[in-house]
């Protein structure tokens, strides 16, 4: 039975789906059984695992529409997961998810037929707390949290923390943090030392070891649709995500 894992912030930029995608073909390179979902109108996840967004027979909208099952939107990654493809057709959908029953497990309930598939389900979520992010909340057993150190991170993760617990009162008891992944590091940079080490502090094991460095070939991977694991899986980005997939196993394995 799959792990679900929100790779979630409501602040932008912090390599979110860089995240989803470089772990979801990491994870699938151990070798496990990986379904990344794109849950951003924007497709970005779905055009960096090398799947045309403008050429899709279905979509999660369908299936958060209730339009299709699942298992038929679902195609194959060619570094070696599944992927439920996305595009700018969910932005109008959202719209009409709010007069739907049960519109904040929506996601759920869909993933849950196919979640015996496999060992990981990542869910690239949009940057902003909306309705979208909720099914993805509702729908997760935790939650990562990527994060830039900088002078603001600190606060938006506070923010982010008392959604989570008002989350885990009113709709998805069981939510948990799995981790905070520190993105867009250098380490030459005093500040992002400074909040890095106020991180480790207040979150002790809760943030990953694993690293992930601003690295030129990290930009450069989703322009080919590739992961960093397939472009360049020898360079600090590829090193990084690959030990944060060791990371995340470790961590399943000791619960």
């Amino acid at each position: 039975m799959a792990q679900i894992i929100a790779i979630a912030n409501q602040k932008g930029g912090v390599g979110k789906t860089t995240t989803a995608v470089n772990l979801a073909a990491a994870l699938a390179l151990t070798p496990r059984k990986v379904l990344l979902v794109d849950l951003d109108p924007q497709g970005n996840a779905t055009m960096a695992s090398g799947v045309d967004k403008r050429e899709l027979e279905h979509s999660i909208t369908e299936v958060i529409m209730g339009e299709c099952e699942c298992q038929q939107a679902i195609v194959k990654a060619a570094e070696g997961y599944d992927l439920l493809p996305c595009n700018i057709d969910l932005t109008a959908a959202e719209i009409e998810l709010m007069d739907l029953p049960d519109r904040q497990q929506r996601l759920k309930v869909a993933l849950e037929t196919v979640r015996a598939n496999y060992q990981y389900i990542l869910i690239d979520c949009p940057p902003s707390l909306s309705l979208l992010t909720l099914n993805a909340l509702a729908a997760a057993d935790g939650i990562i949290v990527p994060m830039q150190c900088e002078y603001f991170a600190l606060e938006g993760l506070s923010a982010l923390i008392n959604t989570i617990d008002a989350l885990k009162a009113k709709l998805n008891p069981s939510l948990e943090i799995v981790g905070v992944v520190r993105t867009m590091f250098d380490v030459r940079n005093n500040l992002a030392n400074a909040v890095s080490g106020e991180l480790t502090k207040h979150f002790g094991d809760k943030v990953f070891r694993s690293i992930i460095p601003r690295n030129v070939r990290l930009a450069e991977a989703p322009s080919h649709g590739q992961s960093i694991v397939g472009y360049d899986k020898a360079s600090r980005g590829g090193v990084a995500y690959m030990g944060l997939a060791g990371e995340i196993i470790r961590r399943e394995k000791k619960k």
